[in-house]
């Protein structure tokens, strides 16, 4: 496919995620998302983060394969997840779970800084070369546990993990900091929601409930 022919796809997601938020307004809150986010998504060649055979949907509202049993987020959880987190351009961000780097370099388009952890090694290996190609000089990733964050550059203004523990793990809640931002999906497989948890300037921690997802497990690094 050409280049214009990709750039005409990327308008038509852009418009399918305004449709999808139109139409979940009583649940977000909210009708629209933050045009920041829209315009780096509609700009972001995501066709390049997808394997050749898979660049055709790569702008389809649907999870993609990334290989090793996971997969890449559908355009609209991408936008709503980096929405909620309300980026400013002064921001040092955590992700958990870097996968191919899509969500990756929407979040070093808006933030001063990107540390992401990746469990597995081949998908950090090609997010690294994805976001090199991008020229996403703004990011750091390294193979590891997500679920014990990144302690040597916490605290972290906003916090991102693209996959779903059953809990909330306590680890990451101690590297957001005061004032900071969450977005997580946790539960059972069956039964997770989208969280949105933010710590206020003493620390208090508020949850909130705002979306029923389905997510890859967050797993941990085997040990022994």
């Amino acid at each position: 496919m050409s280049d214009p022919e990709f750039a005409l796809l990327r308008r038509q997601m852009i418009a399918q995620i305004a449709a999808r938020t139109i139409f979940l307004t009583s649940r977000l809150g909210k009708a629209s998302l933050d045009r920041r986010v829209l315009d780096v998504m509609g700009t972001l060649p995501r066709h390049d983060f997808v394997r050749f055979e898979l660049q055709p949907f790569a702008y389809d509202d649907m999870p993609l394969p990334s290989g090793y049993g996971k997969t890449i987020s559908q355009p609209f959880i991408v936008a709503l997840m980096t929405d909620l987190l309300a980026l400013q351009p002064t921001d040092i961000v955590l992700e958990v779970g870097t996968g191919l780097g899509y969500q990756t370099a929407i979040l070093a388009a808006l933030a001063r800084h990107v540390y992401s952890v990746e469990l597995i090694e081949g998908l950090a290996i090609n997010a690294r070369q994805h976001l090199a190609r991008q020229g996403c000089t703004n990011v750091d990733v390294r193979v590891g546990d997500g679920r014990a964050g990144w302690c040597d550059h916490a605290p972290f203004d906003k916090i991102i993990v693209t996959a779903a523990p059953d809990l909330i793990p306590p680890t990451l809640v101690d590297q957001l900091a005061a004032g900071g931002k969450m977005v997580i999906p946790a539960g059972l497989p069956d039964d997770q929601q989208l969280l949105l948890v933010e710590k206020d300037s003493n620390s208090r921690i508020s949850t909130r409930e705002v979306l029923p997802v389905r997510f890859s497990t967050l797993e941990q690094a085997e040990t022994g």
